[in-house]
């Protein structure tokens, strides 16, 4: 039987309203990107010219990045040295929407900083220096952890423990997280590194890497049926519902505590950089399960975002529109592609385009009932440019242009129309009641406009010009108008 295409809507506005509790070491990511230019005589290694760095919030402080990404919020537990890295993992966390962080200080350890050296044309890592004291905290800070943790769990619908091995989750930490979460009816989720899965016990899902579960089962874990064997034992042990065993380009493989196993295969997708792809995995799960989400659900959501995420440089997070795009069917996902819903997303685009040496134009209008002459001024719009980006005024700027019964058709109802004719390559919605402001943003090579404007009348033509770009003015079809369509359509008469 085929798998049901999942609602990601309605499971995205549940999502919104769900809170992670992720508890975990936190690190400072960094990673220095440069060309390889020269092998150095005294090592030898190579030598790398830098040509640009970014700093990113790693560990567990990356999963809670992607649970705010993915529309859900978080509530962050994790540990800090009283040093620069920590003060700027703290800074970075209160700019991030979603995410309320609670650092307990630890002054008698450094803040864990990983800087990555990328060569930038191969994408690949040649180097990584690591400042950590990978060992379990003191008992006094161990107490202000549990101290910190114990009442944010009834704020939370689901707990999540991202363990790093640097010392925040001790066994005394997990005991006492994991036995008040199932006191107050709370999921929780482990992405464990000790191969001591006892200190997990009554966790209720598992989520390690091959590797990992390799090691903690004695197993080769190279099949499902190797897996789905090996898990009885440690299942048992952990007392757990469920394990999910990733195994990057060979998928993910997730078995119940009844012994039924799903594989679901790896996303066939051009990795960039894996760093970071098993905390978008986490939290895909944690914000799913967090709704109620059956596993079947959380699994296909964990997937996606993980192909999303491999595909970006850097430690990575995933947003829901990425998400969304890398779920949904191909017939439907082609329309969504194109329509903005993102900050950003239209610059990223733009960028990409004139890097390409691709000419972009624009039109814009209504479009609240399309019709045959909509269709020829888009059509010549795009004949005339490589890539047409297409201004769409919002159902705001509808109503106060045409009037209180208008639009007959919402923005998004008309965006998705428009995105859907091959003729339109990007679809923008603006508020305001002329597009002036994203003419100027996107400085189109040609502006278009149907034949019933002069060149003087149409919005931003003065903008378009001064940038060396021109102005088009396409021939309408005449008996065609949305006006008298409605007026007909409402019982007016031809």
């Amino acid at each position: 039987m085929p798998t049901p295409i999942l609602d990601f809507d309605a499971l995205a506005q549940d999502i919104a309203r769900r809170t992670v509790l992720c508890i975990g070491d936190i690190m400072l990511d960094e990673f220095v990107y440069g060309e390889v230019s020269r092998i150095s005589p005294e090592a030898p290694a190579p030598v790398i010219a830098a040509q640009r760095s970014e700093i990113h919030i790693g560990g567990a402080g990356n999963v809670a990045r992607n649970v705010a990404s993915l529309g859900g919020r978080c509530i962050f537990v994790g540990l800090v040295g009283d040093d620069d890295a920590g003060k700027r993992l703290a800074a970075a966390l209160a700019e991030q929407a979603g995410i309320e962080s609670v650092l307990v200080c630890d002054p008698s350890r450094p803040t864990t900083r990983k800087v990555r050296f990328v060569s930038e044309h191969f994408s690949t890592h040649m180097l990584r220096a690591d400042w950590e004291q990978p060992a379990p905290t003191s008992d006094a800070v161990e107490a202000k952890l549990i101290e910190a943790i114990l009442p944010q769990i009834s704020r939370a619908d689901i707990v999540l423990l991202s363990d790093y091995a640097k010392g925040v989750l001790t066994a005394r930490v997990i005991r006492h997280v994991i036995d008040a979460a199932r006191e107050l009816g709370k999921p929780v989720i482990v992405d464990p590194k000790s191969l001591n899965w006892a200190i997990y016990r009554g966790a209720t899902l598992l989520t390690p890497n091959r590797k990992e579960f390799s090691e903690a089962t004695r197993s080769r874990a190279d099949t499902t049926q190797s897996i789905v064997d090996a898990t009885e034992d440690v299942m048992r042990l952990a007392d757990c519902e469920a394990i999910l065993v990733t195994q990057g380009e060979h998928g993910m493989t997730l078995v119940l505590r009844n012994g039924e196993a799903v594989h679901v295969p790896a996303y066939p997708v051009k990795v960039r950089d894996v760093s970071g792809a098993g905390d978008t995995v986490a939290a895909a799960l944690a914000v799913s399960l967090a709704t109620g989400a059956d596993w079947d659900t959380a699994l296909r959501m964990a997937n996606a975002a993980a192909a999303v995420a491999v595909g970006k440089q850097g430690t990575a997070s995933v947003s829901a529109a990425e998400l969304r795009r890398k779920i949904l069917p191909h017939a439907y996902l082609a329309a969504e592609e194109k329509i903005v819903l993102e900050p950003g997303a239209l610059d990223a685009q733009l960028a990409e385009w004139r890097g390409q040496g691709q000419r972009v134009g624009f039109t814009n209008g209504c479009f609240d009932i399309l019709h045959p002459g909509h269709v020829k001024v888009l059509t010549a719009a795009r004949a005339a440019c490589d890539r047409l980006v297409v201004g769409l005024n919002s159902d705001a700027s509808v109503r106060r242009l045409k009037g209180a019964d208008r639009p007959v058709q919402d923005e998004r109802a008309r965006a998705e129309v428009l995105a859907a004719l091959e003729a339109v390559d990007l679809v923008v919605i603006f508020e305001e009641d002329t597009p002036i402001d994203l003419i100027t943003r996107i400085k189109p090579s040609v502006l278009v406009k149907g034949g019933d404007y002069t060149r003087e009348q149409v919005v931003g033509h003065e903008v378009v010009e001064a940038a060396g770009g021109r102005v088009v003015l396409v021939d309408i079809l005449q008996g065609f108008s949305t006006t008298a369509l409605v007026h007909r359509a409402r019982g007016g008469g031809k």
